[in-house]
């Protein structure tokens, strides 16, 4: 459990190799995961449950992320700025089907000292309740909009299902957007910018692919109008996972927070407004599509470190001979914009490096050893694939960067591939579970994202199905990885739909497709 966890990865003592991963990725997908986010120092474990220690080695991932995606939302005029963490209860509870979609995993704090506050406040697990009150006050004008604002913070969720880190924990970062515009059609333009970057940031930048839709009224935001989502698969569990969302909320908050603003003509309106956000679970997605039986494998662009030099130090070569030609190498990277580290440290002999550098992921490993040092070489190892090549020294830089490009390429190949090789089309119910089984992704015909009732059949058969298959009777409710399916969204790229094609639940005309998955 939690205490066995937590014991982080020992120092060892000189010259020996630190622990290897305990378990394979295709025999103990769990065990894997928690193996490697604390072998590869990402994480820590903490006394509170469901919360944890983010380590310079994820964090710098975050802000990796962060430094690009400011970047992207600046282009758009999307202002950065911060709200309270706290909301009282009656703005919290103001919009109805939103208070009741957060209301069980709402934390509460009740005392401060010895003392009981008047009245309990609620902490933040979004900020639309909290921001939409000051919107309210700026906005009094159609000149005032649109308002594009932008903040990165921490939430809390109190979440019962089991926590795992990254994906599913009781706090969490984020970037969430809040926007306020004119029109519907405004409002809508970034819903999909904001979408746009998302799907950027997983395939661009974590070499995840997405598939972008929209969520059905069952599954979208709580209080909003319609939600829009990129889905990720992880192969090696089967899993679909939500990987960000961007929804238009319509004019549903702006009615109870009463933003209106006067038109053109001198008429009093209902602004539309939209919220966005990204969290921290895009580093666990990114960890679980990449990691190997050896520990992370980073794609090059959000790698804390993109290359580390590692000279073979022996009576050959000594330290001080390694130094100045070492030190080079590294100018020439760091001078390429290559984030690149010389490891020199004396206590650890070379194989202890390489297998501490190779958990921790990083994209090239540069070995330098007294034969490179003669002919003006180094050998330069690939994470990903193993592959192992020898370069001159000249112009080395230069060559490296295009390699880091080419790898953050095959990567997202290479997940794309196993994706798609689990995304079926299937149209009659039969096939449906059998599907489910094999770790598929299933796209349906489906009787329209309206139909929760149909919805909740579906779950609740595939439920069944799925545990009657196995020779079980009963799911823990507090598990985070159901057998149930879920509707991950209706893809924005829909194939043909034949006339008179039957919706597989209802067996309702069908009016698109839909992707279903087992999900975290």
């Amino acid at each position: 459990g939690e205490k066995q966890k937590s014991k982080d990865k020992k120092t060892s003592k000189k010259g020996e190799t630190l622990l290897a991963l305990q378990w394979k990725k295709s025999e103990n997908f769990a065990m894997w995961y928690s193996d490697v986010i604390v072998l590869s120092e990402m994480i820590s474990y903490y006394d509170i449950s469901g919360c944890y220690i983010l380590r310079p080695w994820s964090y710098k991932i975050w802000d990796l992320i962060q430094n690009w995606f400011n970047g992207e939302i600046e282009k758009y005029d999307v202002e950065n700025c911060y709200f309270p963490l706290f909301v009282s209860q009656d703005r919290l509870e103001k919009e109805k089907d939103h208070v009741e979609g957060f209301a069980p995993e709402v934390a509460w704090v009740t005392r401060s000292g010895d003392g009981e506050l008047a009245k309990p406040i609620a902490v933040r697990p979004t900020s639309e309740t909290i921001m939409y009150p000051a919107f309210s006050d700026w906005i009094k004008s159609h000149r005032d909009l649109p308002l594009k604002l932008n903040q990165w913070s921490n939430v809390v969720r109190w979440e019962f299902k089991d926590p795992t880190p990254f994906l599913r924990s009781r706090e969490f970062l984020w970037q969430e957007g809040h926007t306020a515009h004119v029109s519907h059609a405004d409002a809508n333009v970034m819903v999909m910018q904001a979408l746009e970057l998302y799907r950027r940031v997983y395939e661009e930048l974590l070499a995840v692919p997405v598939v972008p839709g929209y969520k059905t009224e069952d599954e979208k935001f709580a209080g909003g109008l319609q939600t829009t989502t990129v889905e990720a698969y992880i192969a090696g569990s089967g899993r679909a996972i939500q990987g960000a969302t961007s929804h238009n909320l319509g004019q549903n908050f702006g009615k109870m927070f009463d933003i209106t603003f006067q038109d053109e003509g001198g008429k009093s309106q209902t602004a539309w407004q939209t919220s966005w956000g990204l969290t921290t679970r895009s580093i666990g997605v990114m960890i679980m599509v990449h990691g190997d039986d050896k520990g992370l494998v980073m794609p090059p662009r959000i790698a804390p470190l993109q290359a580390v030099i590692v000279p073979i130090i022996s009576k050959k070569m000594k330290i001080e001979d390694a130094k100045a030609y070492c030190e080079g190498i590294l100018k020439d990277l760091t001078d390429n914009g290559i984030r690149a580290k010389y490891d020199d440290r004396m206590m650890y002999n070379p194989g202890w490096k390489y297998n501490h550098w190779e958990q921790k992921g990083v994209p090239l490993r540069i070995e330098v050893g007294p034969r490179d040092l003669e002919s003006k070489q180094a050998r330069v190892v690939s994470r990903y694939n193993g592959d192992k090549e020898d370069f001159s020294v000249d112009g080395l830089g230069a060559c490296l960067k295009e390699k880091l490009d080419t790898i953050q390429g095959a990567m997202f190949e290479k997940a794309k591939a196993a994706r798609d090789e689990h995304l079926v089309k299937v149209t009659e119910w039969k096939d449906f579970v059998p599907n489910l089984e094999l770790n598929n992704l299933v796209l349906t015909p489906w009787c329209g994202g309206e139909h929760k009732d149909w919805e909740e059949w579906v779950k609740e058969k595939s439920r069944a199905e799925s545990l009657a298959a196995r020779g079980e009777a009963l799911e823990d409710e507090r598990t985070a990885t159901s057998v149930a399916a879920k509707t991950l969204c209706i893809p924005f790229d829909q194939p043909e739909l034949p006339e008179g094609t039957k919706c597989i639940a209802s067996g309702k005309p069908a009016t698109c497709w839909c992707l279903w998955g087992r999900s975290y």
